[in-house]
């Protein structure tokens, strides 16, 4: 698979250490090949100890680079689940995090998370399709479908770290699955897109961390109020999204760029709201990007990070690999805020189906799915000139021309496709 998506995409690919380094003296041997370049860190770890012909041991490499030095990172601590790294992966739909990504991400010691929305899209012959879509949110929306991907990606994890489901509040037949993804094995729930007052509710007395998903401290403060009141809980932790995330925001246009709404604005109120409910974890999102910034989130008093944009870049992200090859070769002025039928902005490349949209070839518009609630049936899908459901799926499967390609704001800087378990190692230092 990594080598057809190279052939497929052009796209550069870094390979498993021990498999470079086993072969890396037969390659320096090979007509024209003048030497290695040696990019990856758990590569350059494993490199330090072995004789390359020209890198002298690597000697010049600064021991940070190989992690030497390096404080480690604290243990995530959610309700019964006791993890490794403070490092969620971000649930990425429709389909770029299924059971391949989050099983992945869970086996290395971190919490991977299945997106829940348009599972009907990965198993068709499981739902009724209309003109080759699933035929409204319950087939769109898949039970069964869902719980399928939730137990491959545990049964992938392999016992490590966490699989988790996370669920937009504003799709149609959210309680359904919700019920669905606990009783398929999900560890934990992060739920967003709206405020998820009920959730406990739908949860009832299985043991899954609720973790919901927050802008302000004023968002926090009201789900904290209203589960104690109706059901006797708080949250297990709380996802503070910032508005550098791909996908749909929780803010105007206007707040984004105001800097009072940066992430490390907004953190420090919603710890001091978390205060008065408990010691439960601070989860930031929304432009992580590398160690130094989960570290200096830490710092600031988060409880560990989600990250979602960086596991695109991976070979076990679910998405096609045309979905890959257009987040990795899109430059910094291609990534935008652009409007969605949900009515607030949601952040993408600009491409093919933007372009469409303008000359008037756009596809049309046909609400098969019925998808998100405050798209009314099409009526939002009308006035922005897509539906979303189906652009999102069009990008998953790697139609370049008519899918809607969600990233974040940090997208550019993907330039190569790496393991999950390379990128995890750069991530928290732990060859």
């Amino acid at each position: 698979m990594p080598a057809e998506i190279h052939r497929r995409t052009g796209l550069p690919l870094l390979a498993e250490a021990e498999k470079d380094l086993a072969r890396a003296k037969e390659l320096l041997q090979i007509e024209g090949v003048k030497g290695l370049q040696l990019r990856s860190p758990l590569l350059l770890h494993a490199a330090a100890a072995v004789e390359l012909p020209g890198f002298s041991k690597l000697a010049s490499i600064p021991s940070v680079v190989l992690g030497e030095g390096v404080k480690p990172l604290p243990r995530l601590k959610i309700r019964n689940l006791d993890l490794p790294y403070p490092i969620i992966q971000g649930g990425m739909g429709v389909g770029v995090s299924w059971e391949g990504l989050a099983g992945a991400v869970a086996r290395t010691g971190c919490v991977g998370i299945v997106s829940a929305i348009g599972t009907g899209n990965h198993f068709p012959d499981m739902v009724e399709l209309r003109q080759g879509r699933p035929l409204g949110p319950e087939n769109l929306n898949n039970s069964e479908a869902l719980a399928r991907i939730v137990k491959e990606a545990i049964r992938r994890s392999e016992g490590k770290g966490a699989v988790g489901v996370n669920i937009l509040c504003a799709i149609q037949g959210y309680e359904r699955v919700v019920r669905a993804s606990v009783d398929a094995g999900a560890q934990l729930i992060i739920s967003g897109a709206g405020l998820p007052l009920n959730l406990p509710g739908y949860v009832g007395d299985a043991d899954v961390a609720l973790l919901p998903i927050v802008s302000s401290a004023r968002a926090l403060g009201l789900i904290c109020k209203t589960w104690q009141r109706k059901f006797n809980r708080l949250p297990d932790a709380v996802v503070l999204e910032g508005p550098e995330s791909g996908g749909h925001q929780g803010f105007s246009a206007e707040q984004i760029a105001d800097p009072a709404f940066s992430l490390e604005a907004l953190l420090g109120p919603v710890v001091e709201e978390r205060n008065k409910w408990g010691d439960f974890p601070v989860i930031v999102a929304g432009g992580v990007w590398d160690r130094a910034d989960i570290d200096r989130f830490l710092a600031l008093g988060a409880g560990g990070v989600q990250i979602a944009t960086r596991f695109i870049g991976t070979l076990e992200c679910d998405a096609d690999a045309n979905f890959k090859e257009v987040i990795l070769k899109a430059e910094k002025k291609d990534i935008q805020l652009v409007k969605s039928p949900v009515g607030m902005p949601g952040r993408a490349v600009v491409a093919g189906l933007q372009a469409s949209m303008l000359d008037g070839t756009a596809p049309k518009i046909r609400c098969i799915s019925d998808c998100v609630s405050p798209c009314e049936h099409g009526v939002g899908a009308r006035e922005v000139g897509y539906c979303i459901a189906d652009r999102l799926e069009d990008a998953r499967s790697g139609k370049k021309a008519t899918g809607l390609f969600f990233t974040g704001s940090n997208g550019w800087k993907l330039k190569e496709l790496v393991s999950v378990r390379e990128l995890v190692a750069e991530l928290t230092q732990d060859f």
